[in-house]
């Protein structure tokens, strides 16, 4: 991506946070009245200068991780699997929350400027995830000017909004405005100041995004990240800042009715073109950073389902090249959320703080120890950075997680222990299997003969062609004898076989490594005596190759055809590649022998391919294939 069309599309989740950060620290200050809000400039200092903080140090990290550092990824390779584990709870809490957050403070926005959709947030809220959902399974995605526009929109209203509101408090010597008489609930203490702080500093939520896509941008890949980054923590910070200092010289406070943006909007524009624009730009970046979860929230799921750390579903992608399984999770859990919180902003925000600094402060952390272990040049300026960020991320963590520990913080860290749990014991789950599936010496009897699939009448195998010839003849048969045959295999096209002499069987074991299950089903698949292909899926022609030279050092024993899958599917391949065998021979009976692992406890089913029902449903509709299973037991 070009850097004008990247920062739109990149910076949407942080740049949206200004709709809702400032307000959220508003709204612990207005309860001590207006000597709570007093402090609202000291901390929205305080955040800008941790912004800047947290902006330099994630420009180490994508010098350091030019394809790309998440959390995840700089955290488990830095710091080991456990802190890993916790940086990707983190994160898919921050996506989780990202969606219900957004859209939350999209539908105060519009309510804001329409009252009379205040009654129905809950349902046009979880319409709008619905059609998220939906978007997203087609494999809608992020690009050019359509995902660009809403963001720079936004940008170019709040500059506006806080250029012309800061003009008018000029005229007046920026004497800020009086306001409303206010009730205070609680006094003025550290407490408050520390629950404000922690608070309004979800306002940078999203700033590690450009670090988890630099492979996205155009060449010089990472100095083109660390610019679009630059120019976001910049835009967010003058952001931030000015509708803070904004609504201080205004005297704005929140309210219930109406968003803080929209109140500033009316003071300024009053209610012609202007004040429309405001919230219309707030809900559609809202919108657009909601969207933005489903793209990284079931890629850190594919993360961690490939290190066997999360059920093997979530490496599937769909029929749009969408990983689906983690995009319909997302949905679920972020509509549940946002219903049970009755589609309202600041219940959640205490959810959001510890997720979102969770993951800052590990990945820092880690990017610490990577310093720390490489030294390479300019390597103890980068470490300071990264000590900075790391060391004031964990100062928000921990003040988020104790001032808001009875508002919902504590339900967030029993999420992020309860999935650290899950995990370790999916991995421990799987590491069992492994080691049940690993060969060893003697375990399988290989076939004491080549049993080869038939040849086509050039005589080339399966291996060599695309499709398995007729049922093999003698040499010695007459051209009455073939002429029968032809006729035999024309008539079992139409399923009329009545003898075993009329069927013309050919097996097929999809093979997707060298252990014990595929081991069996291949050894199962040979005792048969009949002609037999084995067949399996890469995804790129290094892995091809590799498997080839294992199945050469096994020995060779059955003829292998390699598919190429690059985008991870598995169902597809195997269904076009039967249909193609069937069609082009349309005589043989293919069957289908899949090795399965079958578990001794029902919660384990989850965790493994269930591959025998999808080929069913798949090939049900044509004739002369049969799919069957060989279990193998752990």
């Amino acid at each position: 991506m070009r850097k004008l069309v990247a920062l739109p599309v990149l910076s949407a989740d942080a740049l949206s946070s200004v709709a809702y950060g400032p307000e959220a620290m508003l709204a612990v200050l207005v309860l001590a009245g207006g000597a709570g809000l007093r402090y609202s400039v000291p901390i929205a200092a305080t955040i800008a200068f941790l912004m800047l903080a947290v902006g330099v140090s994630y420009r180490q990290t994508i010098r350091a991780y030019p394809h790309g550092g998440g959390s995840y990824i700089v955290a488990t390779a830095n710091l080991g699997r456990l802190p890993g584990l916790a940086a990707a709870a983190g994160l898919m809490t921050d996506y989780i929350l990202t969606v219900a957050v957004s859209i939350a403070s999209g539908m105060a926005a519009v309510t804001s400027a329409i009252p009379s959709l205040r009654g129905d947030v809950v349902p046009i809220g979880l319409a709008v995830i619905a059609v998220l959902l939906a978007g997203n399974l087609r494999g809608v995605r992020q690009a050019g000017a359509l995902f660009a526009a809403p963001t720079y929109a936004f940008v170019l209203t709040v500059l506006a909004l806080v250029a012309v509101g800061l003009y008018d408090s000029a005229g007046r010597g920026f004497q800020p405005s009086a306001t409303p008489q206010l009730t205070s609930t609680e006094g003025v203490s550290v407490l408050l100041v520390l629950r404000a702080f922690a608070s309004g500093s979800t306002a940078m939520t999203g700033i590690e995004a450009i670090s988890n896509a630099v492979p996205a941008f155009q060449p010089t890949e990472w100095r083109n990240a660390r610019t679009t980054l630059t120019w976001m923590v910049g835009l967010l910070i003058t952001l931030f800042a000015g509708t803070v200092a904004l609504v201080h010289l205004d005297g704005v406070v929140p309210d219930a009715q109406e968003t803080v943006l929209s109140q500033l909007a009316h003071r300024t524009f009053g209610s012609g073109f202007g004040y429309v624009l405001t919230p219309a730009t707030t809900a559609a970046i809202l919108l657009l950073a909601a969207n933005t979860a489903y793209n990284d929230f079931p890629r850190v799921l594919y993360l961690l389902a490939r290190d066997n750390q999360a059920p093997r579903i979530f490496l599937r992608l769909g029929d749009r090249l969408a990983f689906s399984n983690g995009i319909v999770l997302l949905s679920a859990t972020a509509a549940a959320i946002y219903a049970a919180f009755g589609g309202k902003t600041a219940p959640l925000i205490p959810l959001y703080a510890v997720g979102v600094f969770l993951a800052f402060t590990l990945s820092q952390t880690g990017m610490v120890v990577h310093w720390w272990r490489l030294r390479d040049r300019h390597w103890r300026k980068s470490l300071t950075f990264n000590a900075i960020g790391a060391l004031l991320s964990a100062i928000v963590l921990i003040t988020a997680a104790i001032t808001k520990f009875t508002q919902g913080a504590w339900f967030a860290a029993l999420t992020v222990g309860l999935f650290i749990l899950v995990t370790t014991r999916i991995r421990h789950h799987y590491d069992l299997v492994t080691t049940a599936l690993a060969l060893h010496p003697h375990a399988v009897e290989v076939p004491s003969r080549t049993i080869t699939p038939p040849r086509s009448q050039n005589g080339a195998t399966p291996t060599a062609a695309p499709a398995p010839g007729p049922a093999p003849r003698a040499p010695s048969e007459t051209a009455a004898e073939t002429e029968s045959a032809a006729q035999a295999e024309s008539a079992a096209e139409t399923e009329s076989e009545e003898t075993p002499e009329e069927i013309h069987p050919l097996l097929i074991v999809p093979i997707a490594a060298l252990d014990l299950a595929g081991m069996r089903a291949l050894a199962y698949a040979a005792s048969l005596r009949q002609p037999v292909l084995a067949l399996h899926i890469s995804l790129s022609a290094e892995e091809a190759q590799r498997f080839r030279e294992y199945w050469n050092l096994w020995g060779d024993h059955l003829p292998l055809k390699i598919l190429l899958s690059p985008y991870r599917a598995t169902v597809a391949p195997l269904v076009n590649y039967i249909e193609s065998l069937h069609h082009q021979r349309p005589g043989l009976t293919l069957t289908v022998i899949l090795p399965e692992i079958v578990v001794r406890h029902r919660r384990h089913r989850l965790l493994h391919n269930r591959l025998a029902p999808r080929l069913r449903r798949a090939l049900r509709p044509l004739p002369k294939i049969v799919i069957t299973t060989v279990p193998f037991h752990v």
